[in-house]
């Protein structure tokens, strides 16, 4: 009973702690604001990996080209991944209809690649593919299903030119969910205002790295520099973590997170849970492979923290007050851990509505991290994008 107590009562004061250190970092990292008078004059390109989105990219092209950044300093490469739908035919009909104002290009992948790549995920191929033709000095990843505001790319590319010896060579941006519609989607959209302040706390802490690959920006010399993705092509996802660490350990200081409201990018989570499952497990196979340790450790403290809760609350079932107190302390100071944070992610980001939903977010959560967690140690095949993603990635491990 002592070692159970005491490995829980650790794991309950390092959840505090590792929550506490985030708050602080996130508060820490300074708000970027365009600077009074700047003129973009980079040229830009903005790469758009997309499967099976014909429902989706229209709306996506049209808000990048509805942004104020010069239209002769844009160019546009929708990359289609083996579509099974007609994203490819919408997003040509689009660039026809926008020639004389954006660059836009649509490249199928399947002209180029073997046949037998209809069946694997081309992310990365993709996205090489793309760096490797853009005319651009500067490289903008997005999702297919993104819808960007105005000052998108300005915000961006003001903040990566600012001059100093500092200056970033890598941003990451904010990548929000937007248009709940239920309880689930309403629990996704508070987890990532979470992993937002997470992702601006490490990276300006200077402990961790990570950011979404739908914002994200870097110089294309970058991107050869650091090998681009060779030693994780056999990984589905990851395109976006691994590429920051390659960066971050190469590059010291060179990282950030561009905390701005105007750089964020919307998307729509999954609303039917076997489509959350199927994501979080295909984020959680990357996980294993980061080489940064803290990003390990904090992960595997979380999980543990969580499996203790649910070890706690089988003792409280017994009805033996000790246990139920220990619960009880649990409970509380992950809540409270997580509402500091949440609540301050909100009220940035304008989406403080969403802590109506916080109480049965807070239960999903609790029940999420170790129940997925475990999946992708133990679940190495699951469903994306119409794929049986699994046994491809162990063939493709040595690419």
């Amino acid at each position: 009973m002592f070692t159970w107590l005491l490995f829980s009562t650790l794991l309950t004061l390092a959840y505090i702690a590792v929550m506490q250190v985030y708050l602080y970092g996130w508060r820490q990292t300074p708000e970027w604001k365009i600077p009074d008078g700047w003129i973009p004059e980079t040229k830009v390109t903005v790469l758009i990996p997309a499967r099976n989105e014909a429902l989706h990219i229209q709306d996506s092209l049209a808000s990048i080209t509805s942004g104020n950044y010069p239209f002769h300093l844009l160019e546009i490469i929708v990359l289609d991944d083996f579509s099974n739908d007609e994203t490819a035919q919408v997003a040509t009909q689009f660039a026809l209809s926008h020639a004389e104002k954006t660059q836009i290009r649509v490249v199928r992948l399947a002209d180029f690649l073997p046949a037998e790549y209809a069946y694997q995920a081309n992310k990365k191929r993709a996205i090489e593919y793309g760096v490797e033709h853009a005319s651009g000095e500067i490289i903008v990843t997005t999702d297919a299903d993104c819808i960007m505001g105005k000052f998108w790319l300005s915000t961006i590319i003001s903040k990566l030119k600012y001059p100093g010896p500092s200056a970033p060579l890598l941003l990451t941006g904010p990548v929000l969910f937007h248009r709940e519609r239920n309880l689930l989607q309403y629990f996704q959209s508070l987890d990532l205002l979470g992993l937002m302040g997470i992702t601006a706390a490490g990276i300006r802490l200077g402990f961790q790295r990570m950011g979404n690959g739908a914002n994200l920006a870097y110089y294309k010399w970058l991107f050869g520099a650091v090998n681009g993705y060779e030693g994780n092509r056999g990984t589905a996802s990851g395109d976006d973590m691994f590429l920051i660490q390659k960066v971050a350990a190469q590059y010291p200081g060179r990282v950030a997170f561009l905390k701005n409201e105007a750089a964020a990018v919307r998307t729509e989570s999954p609303a039917d849970l076997r489509s959350f499952v199927q994501q979080r497990l295909r984020w959680g196979t990357k996980n294993a492979g980061l080489p940064e340790w803290p990003v390990r450790l904090v992960l595997l403290s979380v999980f543990l923290f969580c499996w203790s809760l649910f070890g706690n609350l089988v003792g409280a079932c017994t009805g033996q007050t000790f246990w139920i107190q220990v619960f009880v302390i649990q409970v509380l100071a992950k809540a409270i851990s997580d509402w500091m944070l949440l609540s301050t992610m909100c009220r940035y980001f304008g989406r403080s509505q969403l802590l109506q939903q916080f109480f049965p977010a807070f239960l999903l959560h609790t029940l999420y991290i170790p129940l997925i967690g475990a999946g992708s140690l133990f679940m190495k095949n699951y469903q994306w994008k119409g794929r049986s993603v699994g046994s491809t990635e162990k063939k493709n491990k040595g690419e």
